[in-house]
C-alpha cells in the first residue's frame, strides 16, 4: 500500500478538531477541482437559470479554453433536447450574472440528479388575541395598536 504525497494530506494536529473547521477549505478544493474558481455559479444556480431550467439541469464542470469557457450541465434525459434550444438565452443569463463573458458554450450531459428544493417556509398559525390581552385595550394611534395586536397574535401562536 502506497501513501499519497505529503502535499495532499492535511496537516496533523495531534488533537481532535471540529468538523466544520476544515469544511471551507475542502469545499473550495472541490469547487476548484471541478473548474469553479468562484462557487457562486453553483450555489446560486436556481436564481441564475430560473426555476424552470434549474429543475431540469445542474452545473457539473467549468473549463476555460482558447475559444472561451465551456460549462458542462447535467440534464435530465428528456430535458436535454429542450435545453439544447435554450443554450443561447441561458448562456446570456449566466454571463450577465457573472458580469463578464465567461461562458462561450454549454455542453449537456444526460443523467439523473437530486433536484434542489428550497426549504419550506416556517409559519406560525394565525391565532386571535385573548380577551384579557392588554393590546386590546390600547388607547392611542391606530397604527401602533395594529402593531401591538400583531405582536400579541404572534406571542399567542408560540404558546401552542
Amino acid at each position: 500500500m502506497t501513501t499519497p504525497p505529503e502535499e495532499t494530506q492535511p496537516p496533523r494536529r495531534g488533537r481532535a478538531a471540529p468538523v466544520g473547521s476544515d469544511a471551507g477549505t475542502t469545499a473550495a478544493k472541490t469547487f476548484a477541482r471541478m473548474g469553479f474558481t468562484d462557487p457562486a455559479l453553483v450555489l446560486h444556480w436556481h436564481e441564475i437559470a430560473g426555476p424552470e431550467v434549474a429543475r431540469l439541469c445542474q452545473p457539473l464542470r467549468f473549463s476555460e479554453g482558447p475559444q472561451g469557457g465551456v460549462l458542462t450541465l447535467k440534464a435530465l434525459p428528456g430535458a436535454a433536447l429542450f435545453l439544447g434550444h435554450e443554450t443561447r438565452a441561458l448562456t446570456a443569463r449566466i454571463n450577465r450574472y457573472l458580469g463578464r463573458p465567461a461562458v462561450a458554450r454549454l455542453k449537456l450531459i444526460q443523467g439523473s440528479f437530486i433536484p434542489h428544493r428550497p426549504p419550506p417556509a416556517l409559519r406560525r398559525p394565525a391565532v386571535g388575541t385573548g380577551c384579557g390581552d392588554p393590546a386590546n385595550s390600547w388607547r392611542g394611534p391606530d397604527s401602533l395598536k395594529a402593531a401591538l395586536l400583531a405582536l400579541a397574535r404572534w406571542r399567542e401562536s408560540g404558546k401552542n
